[in-house]
């Protein structure tokens, strides 16, 4: 994915004056990525920008297994996956983090992850567990949905939408700012619900419907959510009038976390009948040459230390059942049961497709 949860929440971090930190410290460290070899103490893990983790828990992991972590960041998700495929068979790592269901069968297709089963994979939900040959492991999932200003709508006396269906109803015309889906992970998300929930055979008319309301398109998130979108502390600096906008089920609590004063309720709701999940994995690395340190980083990213360490750090949910969520997610955030979502094989297989219609339909 191009702009993932972390970037968004990155984002929103920065629009609010606020800095996220890297997890590297003395616990990893963002380096060269030279693999150190099978009798190095240290394992390098690639990713995309995005990737933050505490120092205590990286730490936590050098005292357990006795290896330090390597963190070499790549840009966003998809440049770091051509750059793991370009060098498949003598990557720059051992393990790579980041690529989503969006992308995952092209690292499929070229090879570039040797099948492990994690240690604990037990204790993780059986719907994020999509390749039966184990070559990736599950680490987080994050929803893309449409949030919604509150103040707006209940100075309206207007109920916000709730579905996909809702948004084609005329008292929201003109109201919804959406990313490209040529060039936003969201906005790829976005379509694809569409397409799980109106089908293959209904998502154009759909798409068709949602232009004729006044959908409005900008090319990436941080101008949907900062500048376009009303609810966002970015978006009110701005002078936004859009009430509606595609971002994330955890950016409310992320509005919350980052204001000063932290106000008692979040400013902007989900709407929870227009999510598309999002599930990211990681991989051991064909011809990692540190294979056991990567297997027990593996080990590592769906342990609880790990796993509750995610969700204020990367503003992503974990998929350890019995992972606890801080409160922060609990009380301001949205729990998305059902979200639709697409099998990865019929992304890799249409995507092209799908987005060329997209842009025939809306951007012309």
């Amino acid at each position: 994915m191009n702009t993932t949860t972390k970037y968004a929440a990155t984002a929103l971090a920065a629009a609010l004056g606020v800095t996220v930190l890297a997890g590297c410290g003395d616990g990893g460290s963002a380096g060269s990525g030279e693999s150190k070899g099978p009798g190095s103490k240290t394992v390098t893990l690639v990713s995309h920008d995005s990737f933050n983790v505490s120092d205590k828990v990286l730490k936590a992991f050098t005292k357990e297994t006795g290896y330090k972590v390597e963190i070499l960041k790549s840009g966003d998700a998809g440049a770091a996956l051509n750059q793991e495929i370009l060098t498949k068979g003598s990557p720059r790592g051992d393990v790579f983090f980041g690529v989503d269901n969006t992308l995952l069968s092209r690292a499929l297709d070229n090879g570039l992850f040797t099948a492990y089963e994690a240690k604990g994979l037990d204790t993780v939900a059986a719907d994020t567990q999509t390749d039966g040959k184990r070559r990736v492991t599950p680490v987080d999932t994050g929803d893309i949905c449409v949030n919604y200003d509150k103040k707006y709508f209940a100075d309206k006396k207007l109920a916000p939408p709730k579905t996909f269906q809702d948004l084609l109803e005329p008292a929201y015309k003109n109201l919804l700012v959406t990313e490209n889906a040529a060039s936003s992970s969201p906005g790829l998300g976005f379509l694809l619900g569409t397409i799980a929930a109106q089908g293959e055979d209904g998502y154009e008319a759909y798409w068709k419907k949602l232009k004729a309301n006044g959908v409005k398109v900008v090319d990436g998130w941080e101008q949907a959510y900062n500048e376009e979108f009303s609810g966002s502390a970015g978006g009110k600096k701005a002078g936004a009038d859009r009430p509606l906008v595609v971002s994330y089920a955890s950016s409310p609590p992320v509005e919350v976390l980052y204001a000063d004063p932290q106000p008692k309720e979040a400013p902007t709701g989900v709407a929870t009948g227009t999510c598309f999940r999002q599930t990211e994995y990681a991989g051991l690395l064909t011809g990692a040459k540190n294979e056991a340190g990567g297997k027990a980083l593996l080990d590592f990213m769906i342990s609880k230390t790990f796993q509750e360490d995610m969700p204020l750090n990367m503003f992503v949910n974990p998929v350890v059942k019995d992972a606890t969520l801080p409160e922060l997610f609990t009380k301001f955030g949205e729990k998305i049961d059902t979200p639709p979502t697409v099998a990865p094989e019929k992304i890799t297989a249409n995507r092209e497709q799908w987005i060329q219609s997209w842009q025939s339909l809306v951007l012309k």
